[in-house]
């Protein structure tokens, strides 16, 4: 299973270093207030951090931060939905996922040459306010099912869900909120 862990706003080192010591396998930077430059240096410290699973470093929404960052040791980009396709951000060894909230949006990710897929939300999202409805985890095994590429669940996941999620079919989870409580450790 696939753990994402999406950094809160502020991102915090500490938070980022305990979860690399935990193990999680990708680590999301989502700091969508930051200049180019400070997302950039936050990065930077966050690839400098000790890394002893080998968990990836991707950049929120910021492809030209994530291409930057690479020679820091940053791993690949997420996109949000309706951004210009996955394939004109494609590099060897550089992971670019889409956000997507429907079976065809999982579809055309993956037709447009995305690495994975974040789908959501799945449940009530437990972070921040959204307009979209819950997708349940039938809408989540439709949306694994559509595609070949590894779909996480996203929205309202928890410890105690995350495991229906990857029986729904998904590859993994991803979140803030789950991520953050250090007495939690995964």
């Amino acid at each position: 299973m696939i753990r994402c862990y999406i950094t809160g706003s502020p991102a915090r080192l500490d938070v980022i270093a305990r979860n690399l010591a935990a193990g999680v396998e990708w680590i999301q930077i989502r700091e969508k207030d930051l200049s180019a430059r400070a997302l950039f240096e936050l990065v930077e410290a966050a690839c400098k951090l000790p890394n002893p699973h080998s968990s990836k470093i991707l950049v929120n929404t910021r492809a030209d931060v994530a291409l930057a960052a690479r020679a820091a040791g940053a791993a690949g980009v997420h996109l949000p939905s309706g951004s210009p396709p996955a394939r004109f951000w494609r590099r060897p060894d550089f992971l670019t996922g889409v956000s997507c909230h429907s079976v065809d949006d999982v579809r055309q990710a993956e037709a447009e040459g995305a690495d994975y897929a974040l789908f959501g939300p799945v449940f009530t999202p437990l972070s921040k306010s959204t307009r979209l409805e819950p997708r349940g985890l039938e809408g989540l095994a439709l949306a694994a099912k559509a595609a070949r590429i590894p779909v996480l669940a996203l929205g309202g996941i928890t410890r105690e869900n995350s495991a229906a999620c990857v029986s729904a079919g998904a590859a993994g989870v991803a979140g803030i909120s789950m991520f953050q409580d250090p007495l939690r450790a995964w």
